[in-house]
């Protein structure tokens, strides 16, 4: 079931790898509707790591709730499933294949958390502000560089560990992928 009043949206689905590829499109084209074009990449993903959580270790089943609701300047994207059992964030190894979900999530995103739903489940959440930081001008600037472009969406601390554990006299595997199809 799909409810699409001005600033919410909502998804009820099972949480297998085919659903999930198309909660994300949905998700995507809802924020596209409402002009959100700069949000999208990290809401699908952000969506595509809880869902992903939902069909890995939800239990008694993979039923769940998406919801993504736009209140001022601030996006919330929430997963609900039927699952009293908090999610733990793990100190993934360097070359882990799994994870590492919940720790994008966080570096993605402004906030995120969990709560309880009921005495049978759980809300996991993320939030993404919807203002561009904007960089204030130089003060002298130098011709013959050009501006500068500030990425102010991922701390630089996410990418401190990647930089450590890095070596570049060896071949390196390729990046993981996600196995949700979609």
């Amino acid at each position: 079931m799909i409810s699409h009043p001005s600033r919410h949206c909502t998804v009820e689905l099972q949480a297998l790898p085919s659903r999930i590829g198309q909660v994300r499109r949905i998700v995507s084209a809802q924020l596209r509707y409402w002009h959100m074009d700069p949000l999208i990449d990290r809401a699908a993903l952000g969506v595509t790591e809880l869902l992903t959580n939902v069909h890995l270790h939800a239990r008694p089943d993979k039923t769940c709730t998406v919801e993504i609701e736009l209140i001022l300047d601030r996006l919330t994207v929430s997963v609900r499933d039927h699952d009293p059992r908090l999610p733990v964030v793990d100190d993934a190894e360097p070359l882990a294949t799994c994870g590492r979900g919940l720790s994008m999530v966080a570096a993605m995103s402004d906030s995120w958390g969990v709560r309880p739903d009921g005495e049978s489940g759980k809300v996991v959440w993320f939030t993404l502000p919807t203002a561009v930081s904007v960089a204030p001008p130089p003060a002298s600037p130098v011709a013959a560089r050009p501006p500068r472009r500030l990425v102010g969406e991922v701390p630089a601390a996410a990418f401190a560990e990647v930089e450590q554990t890095a070596d570049l006299g060896r071949s390196q595997p390729a990046p993981a992928r996600s196995a949700v199809a979609g």
